[in-house]
Protein backbone atom coordinates (compact mmCIF):
# COMPACT_ATOMS: atom_id res chain seq x y z
CA UNK A 1 0.00 0.00 0.00
CA UNK A 2 2.54 2.82 0.40
CA UNK A 3 4.36 3.91 3.57
CA UNK A 4 1.43 6.69 4.08
CA UNK A 5 -1.27 4.22 4.36
CA UNK A 6 0.34 1.59 6.03
CA UNK A 7 1.54 3.85 9.20
CA UNK A 8 -2.27 5.45 8.89
CA UNK A 9 -3.43 1.68 9.34
CA UNK A 10 -1.00 0.72 11.55
CA UNK A 11 -2.07 3.88 14.26
CA UNK A 12 -5.29 3.34 14.13
CA UNK A 13 -5.39 -0.16 14.71
CA UNK A 14 -3.07 0.31 17.65
CA UNK A 15 -5.71 2.58 18.89
CA UNK A 16 -8.51 0.43 17.75
CA UNK A 17 -7.28 -2.03 19.87
CA UNK A 18 -7.58 -0.32 23.08
CA UNK A 19 -11.64 0.51 22.75
CA UNK A 20 -13.67 -2.02 24.86
CA UNK A 21 -14.27 -5.07 22.96
CA UNK A 22 -18.38 -4.88 22.89
CA UNK A 23 -17.92 -1.30 21.26
CA UNK A 24 -15.77 -3.27 18.58
CA UNK A 25 -18.45 -5.98 17.93
CA UNK A 26 -21.24 -4.07 17.86
CA UNK A 27 -19.70 -1.62 14.84
CA UNK A 28 -18.56 -4.61 13.46
CA UNK A 29 -21.69 -6.42 13.27
CA UNK A 30 -23.20 -2.57 11.61
CA UNK A 31 -21.00 -2.79 8.89
CA UNK A 32 -21.02 -6.34 8.21
CA UNK A 33 -25.17 -6.38 8.16
CA UNK A 34 -25.03 -3.81 5.59
CA UNK A 35 -22.99 -5.87 2.77
CA UNK A 36 -25.46 -6.55 0.08
CA UNK A 37 -26.25 -9.59 -2.27
CA UNK A 38 -23.91 -8.25 -4.68
CA UNK A 39 -20.81 -7.75 -1.65
CA UNK A 40 -20.59 -4.49 -2.41
CA UNK A 41 -22.15 -1.90 0.60
CA UNK A 42 -24.47 0.94 -0.14
CA UNK A 43 -24.27 4.46 1.63
CA UNK A 44 -27.71 5.66 2.39
CA UNK A 45 -29.28 5.31 -0.56
CA UNK A 46 -29.80 1.92 -2.35
CA UNK A 47 -27.72 -0.54 -3.76
CA UNK A 48 -23.73 -0.80 -3.66
CA UNK A 49 -21.33 1.71 -4.24
CA UNK A 50 -17.22 1.87 -4.46
CA UNK A 51 -16.64 4.63 -2.26
CA UNK A 52 -18.98 3.49 0.71
CA UNK A 53 -17.96 -0.39 0.02
CA UNK A 54 -14.33 1.16 0.45
CA UNK A 55 -15.63 2.68 3.84
CA UNK A 56 -17.03 -0.50 5.18
CA UNK A 57 -14.01 -2.67 4.54
CA UNK A 58 -11.63 0.14 5.91
CA UNK A 59 -13.96 -0.20 9.08
CA UNK A 60 -13.53 -3.83 9.55
CA UNK A 61 -10.13 -3.90 9.28
CA UNK A 62 -9.81 -1.42 11.97
CA UNK A 63 -11.96 -3.44 13.89
CA UNK A 64 -9.71 -6.61 12.99
CA UNK A 65 -13.43 -7.95 11.66
CA UNK A 66 -12.75 -8.38 8.17
CA UNK A 67 -13.02 -11.83 7.19
CA UNK A 68 -12.19 -14.09 4.53
CA UNK A 69 -16.27 -14.54 4.08
CA UNK A 70 -16.52 -11.25 3.42
CA UNK A 71 -13.62 -10.94 1.25
CA UNK A 72 -14.64 -13.42 -0.62
CA UNK A 73 -18.03 -11.42 -1.20
CA UNK A 74 -16.70 -7.89 -1.82
CA UNK A 75 -14.40 -9.76 -4.70
CA UNK A 76 -17.74 -10.45 -6.79
CA UNK A 77 -18.51 -6.71 -6.66
CA UNK A 78 -15.03 -4.92 -8.03
CA UNK A 79 -15.03 -7.38 -10.55
CA UNK A 80 -18.21 -5.83 -11.43
CA UNK A 81 -16.70 -2.24 -11.43
CA UNK A 82 -13.92 -2.96 -13.81
CA UNK A 83 -14.86 -1.73 -16.37
CA UNK A 84 -17.09 1.46 -17.31
CA UNK A 85 -15.44 5.36 -16.42
CA UNK A 86 -14.72 6.29 -13.31
CA UNK A 87 -13.39 9.16 -11.57
CA UNK A 88 -10.73 10.35 -8.61
CA UNK A 89 -12.60 8.93 -5.90
CA UNK A 90 -13.78 5.35 -7.85
CA UNK A 91 -10.11 5.03 -8.76
CA UNK A 92 -8.91 5.12 -5.19
CA UNK A 93 -11.75 3.55 -3.59
CA UNK A 94 -11.38 0.78 -5.92
CA UNK A 95 -7.30 0.20 -5.63
CA UNK A 96 -8.31 0.34 -1.53
CA UNK A 97 -10.83 -2.44 -1.85
CA UNK A 98 -9.10 -4.67 -4.01
CA UNK A 99 -6.39 -4.21 -1.71
CA UNK A 100 -8.00 -4.70 1.13
CA UNK A 101 -10.08 -7.86 0.33
CA UNK A 102 -6.61 -10.10 -0.64
CA UNK A 103 -5.19 -8.72 2.82
CA UNK A 104 -8.53 -9.58 4.14
CA UNK A 105 -7.90 -13.15 2.78
CA UNK A 106 -10.22 -12.68 -0.39
CA UNK A 107 -8.90 -13.64 -3.71
CA UNK A 108 -6.91 -11.12 -5.84
CA UNK A 109 -9.23 -9.09 -8.05
CA UNK A 110 -7.17 -8.39 -10.42
CA UNK A 111 -5.73 -11.75 -11.25
CA UNK A 112 -5.88 -12.71 -14.90
CA UNK A 113 -5.64 -8.73 -16.14
CA UNK A 114 -2.69 -7.30 -18.10
CA UNK A 115 0.31 -7.39 -16.60
CA UNK A 116 1.18 -3.94 -17.02
CA UNK A 117 -2.14 -2.56 -15.52
CA UNK A 118 -0.51 -0.59 -13.01
CA UNK A 119 0.69 1.70 -15.54
CA UNK A 120 -2.42 1.57 -17.70
CA UNK A 121 -4.14 2.88 -14.41
CA UNK A 122 -1.18 5.50 -13.66
CA UNK A 123 -1.98 6.85 -17.45
CA UNK A 124 -5.61 7.17 -16.90
CA UNK A 125 -4.84 9.47 -13.28
CA UNK A 126 -2.92 11.69 -15.58
CA UNK A 127 -5.64 12.85 -17.45
CA UNK A 128 -7.03 14.07 -14.50
CA UNK A 129 -3.94 16.48 -14.11
CA UNK A 130 -4.38 20.32 -14.06
CA UNK A 131 -2.63 23.25 -15.79
CA UNK A 132 -2.39 24.44 -11.90
CA UNK A 133 -0.35 21.33 -11.05
CA UNK A 134 -3.05 19.64 -9.17
CA UNK A 135 -5.24 17.18 -10.41
CA UNK A 136 -9.14 17.40 -10.61
CA UNK A 137 -11.91 14.79 -9.53
CA UNK A 138 -12.43 14.53 -13.86
CA UNK A 139 -10.41 15.21 -17.26
CA UNK A 140 -10.25 18.56 -18.64
CA UNK A 141 -10.73 20.66 -15.37
CA UNK A 142 -9.30 24.27 -15.79
CA UNK A 143 -7.48 24.01 -12.08
CA UNK A 144 -6.65 21.64 -9.33
CA UNK A 145 -8.41 20.31 -6.03
CA UNK A 146 -6.60 20.13 -2.95
CA UNK A 147 -8.51 16.60 -2.13
CA UNK A 148 -8.40 15.12 -5.61
CA UNK A 149 -4.92 15.83 -5.78
CA UNK A 150 -4.12 13.98 -2.90
CA UNK A 151 -6.45 10.84 -3.65
CA UNK A 152 -4.03 10.57 -6.74
CA UNK A 153 -1.24 10.58 -4.68
CA UNK A 154 -2.54 8.02 -2.62
CA UNK A 155 -3.32 5.58 -6.12
CA UNK A 156 0.30 6.29 -7.42
CA UNK A 157 1.45 5.27 -3.93
CA UNK A 158 -1.15 1.97 -4.01
CA UNK A 159 0.46 1.33 -7.22
CA UNK A 160 3.88 1.33 -6.06
CA UNK A 161 4.90 4.97 -8.31
CA UNK A 162 5.45 8.44 -6.78
CA UNK A 163 3.32 11.47 -7.50
CA UNK A 164 4.67 12.54 -11.51
CA UNK A 165 6.73 15.88 -11.01
CA UNK A 166 6.29 16.00 -7.49
CA UNK A 167 7.44 19.93 -7.04
CA UNK A 168 4.78 20.90 -9.27
CA UNK A 169 2.18 19.16 -7.07
CA UNK A 170 4.43 20.54 -4.40
CA UNK A 171 3.71 24.10 -5.54
CA UNK A 172 0.42 23.71 -6.21
CA UNK A 173 -0.14 22.65 -2.34
CA UNK A 174 1.40 25.34 -1.14
CA UNK A 175 0.00 27.97 -3.52
CA UNK A 176 -3.23 26.59 -1.25
CA UNK A 177 -1.56 27.84 2.01
CA UNK A 178 -3.48 30.71 3.72
CA UNK A 179 -2.07 33.59 6.27
CA UNK A 180 -3.91 31.36 8.84
CA UNK A 181 -1.92 27.89 8.24
CA UNK A 182 -4.19 26.44 6.70
CA UNK A 183 -5.61 25.01 3.40
CA UNK A 184 -8.13 25.71 0.70
CA UNK A 185 -9.98 23.26 -1.32
CA UNK A 186 -9.99 25.50 -4.45
CA UNK A 187 -7.91 28.46 -5.11
CA UNK A 188 -10.46 31.56 -5.05
CA UNK A 189 -11.04 30.39 -1.41
CA UNK A 190 -9.81 33.16 1.31
CA UNK A 191 -10.53 31.14 4.60
CA UNK A 192 -8.68 27.90 5.34
CA UNK A 193 -10.92 24.20 5.79
CA UNK A 194 -9.76 21.30 7.94
CA UNK A 195 -10.24 18.67 5.40
CA UNK A 196 -8.34 20.57 2.72
CA UNK A 197 -5.94 21.52 5.28
CA UNK A 198 -5.37 17.31 5.81
CA UNK A 199 -5.54 16.24 2.39
CA UNK A 200 -2.89 19.82 1.84
CA UNK A 201 -0.05 18.06 5.00
CA UNK A 202 -0.79 14.26 3.37
CA UNK A 203 0.63 15.35 -0.13
CA UNK A 204 3.41 16.99 1.48
CA UNK A 205 3.52 13.77 3.62
CA UNK A 206 3.78 12.19 -0.14
CA UNK A 207 6.50 14.13 -1.39
CA UNK A 208 8.74 14.69 1.59
CA UNK A 209 8.14 11.49 3.65
CA UNK A 210 6.17 11.32 7.26
CA UNK A 211 8.39 13.69 8.80
CA UNK A 212 7.53 17.31 7.87
CA UNK A 213 9.95 20.18 9.19
CA UNK A 214 8.32 21.66 12.38
CA UNK A 215 9.06 25.39 11.24
CA UNK A 216 6.93 24.85 8.64
CA UNK A 217 3.85 23.32 9.96
CA UNK A 218 3.55 25.08 13.20
CA UNK A 219 1.03 27.38 12.26
CA UNK A 220 -0.99 24.69 10.66
CA UNK A 221 -1.40 22.94 13.94
CA UNK A 222 -2.08 26.50 15.01
CA UNK A 223 -5.18 26.42 12.51
CA UNK A 224 -6.69 22.99 13.65
CA UNK A 225 -6.38 23.22 16.94
CA UNK A 226 -8.70 26.47 16.44
CA UNK A 227 -11.15 24.55 14.87
CA UNK A 228 -12.11 22.93 18.06
CA UNK A 229 -15.71 23.52 19.30
CA UNK A 230 -18.01 23.36 22.57
CA UNK A 231 -18.91 19.61 21.47
CA UNK A 232 -15.68 18.60 21.36
CA UNK A 233 -15.10 17.65 18.45
CA UNK A 234 -13.82 19.92 15.53
CA UNK A 235 -15.38 21.94 12.71
CA UNK A 236 -14.94 22.19 9.19
CA UNK A 237 -14.29 25.72 9.29
CA UNK A 238 -14.29 29.00 11.33
CA UNK A 239 -17.67 29.57 9.52
CA UNK A 240 -19.64 26.39 10.80
CA UNK A 241 -20.82 26.49 14.03
CA UNK A 242 -21.19 22.61 15.01
CA UNK A 243 -18.14 19.76 14.98
CA UNK A 244 -18.34 16.23 12.70
CA UNK A 245 -16.83 13.38 12.76
CA UNK A 246 -15.56 14.17 9.12
CA UNK A 247 -13.32 16.87 10.19
CA UNK A 248 -12.79 15.79 13.76
CA UNK A 249 -11.05 13.00 12.42
CA UNK A 250 -9.49 14.68 9.70
CA UNK A 251 -8.21 17.31 12.10
CA UNK A 252 -7.12 14.71 14.90
CA UNK A 253 -5.35 12.83 12.58
CA UNK A 254 -3.40 15.80 10.71
CA UNK A 255 -2.18 17.17 14.41
CA UNK A 256 -1.29 13.57 15.21
CA UNK A 257 0.87 13.64 12.24
CA UNK A 258 2.40 16.83 13.20
CA UNK A 259 3.50 16.05 16.87
CA UNK A 260 0.51 17.90 17.85
CA UNK A 261 -2.44 16.16 19.01
CA UNK A 262 -2.20 17.47 22.76
CA UNK A 263 -3.40 20.33 21.15
CA UNK A 264 -7.19 19.30 21.66
CA UNK A 265 -8.97 17.46 24.54
CA UNK A 266 -8.74 13.71 24.22
CA UNK A 267 -11.12 13.19 26.44
CA UNK A 268 -13.46 15.52 24.72
CA UNK A 269 -12.94 14.53 21.38
CA UNK A 270 -13.21 10.92 22.56
CA UNK A 271 -17.05 12.26 24.23
CA UNK A 272 -17.84 13.93 21.08
CA UNK A 273 -17.17 10.61 18.88
CA UNK A 274 -18.66 8.32 21.83
CA UNK A 275 -22.05 10.58 21.40
CA UNK A 276 -22.20 9.60 17.78
CA UNK A 277 -23.08 6.33 18.15
CA UNK A 278 -26.18 4.38 17.65
CA UNK A 279 -27.00 1.82 19.94
CA UNK A 280 -27.25 -0.81 16.79
CA UNK A 281 -23.93 -0.26 15.88
CA UNK A 282 -22.99 2.64 13.48
CA UNK A 283 -22.03 6.48 13.42
CA UNK A 284 -24.02 9.90 12.82
CA UNK A 285 -21.55 12.33 11.66
CA UNK A 286 -22.79 15.09 14.00
CA UNK A 287 -25.98 16.29 16.36
CA UNK A 288 -27.22 17.53 13.47
CA UNK A 289 -27.50 13.76 11.55
CA UNK A 290 -30.33 11.54 11.92
CA UNK A 291 -28.96 8.24 10.48
CA UNK A 292 -25.70 6.55 10.91
CA UNK A 293 -23.56 5.42 8.08
CA UNK A 294 -20.46 2.74 7.05
CA UNK A 295 -18.31 6.46 5.95
CA UNK A 296 -18.80 8.24 9.43
CA UNK A 297 -18.33 4.59 11.39
CA UNK A 298 -14.81 4.49 10.16
CA UNK A 299 -14.31 8.09 11.07
CA UNK A 300 -15.97 7.45 14.37
CA UNK A 301 -14.01 4.31 15.42
CA UNK A 302 -10.54 5.80 13.85
CA UNK A 303 -11.45 9.39 15.76
CA UNK A 304 -11.56 7.19 19.09
CA UNK A 305 -8.65 5.10 17.98
CA UNK A 306 -6.79 8.00 17.75
CA UNK A 307 -7.14 9.60 21.03
CA UNK A 308 -8.10 6.37 23.20
CA UNK A 309 -5.02 6.50 25.42
CA UNK A 310 -5.26 9.48 26.45
CA UNK A 311 -9.12 8.87 26.95
CA UNK A 312 -8.73 5.50 29.06
CA UNK A 313 -6.04 6.78 31.24
CA UNK A 314 -8.35 10.54 32.05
Amino acid sequence: MGFYLEHLNSRLAEGAARLPADLRERHAAYVRGKQLADGGFPGRDDGSDLYYTGFALRSLALLDALTPEVCERTAGFLKSCLTGRASVVDFYSFLYSVALVQLGGGPDVLQGSPADWPQRVAATLAQFRTPDGGYNKNPGAASGSTYHSFLVGLCYEMLGQGLPDPEQVRAFVLGRRRDDGGFVEVGPMRKSGTNPTAAAIGILQLIHGPNLPADDTAATADFLAGMDSMEGGLRANERIPLADLLSTFTGCWTLDQLGALDRVNPRHVYCFAEALQEETGGFKGGIWDEAADVEYTFYGIGTMALVAPASVEA
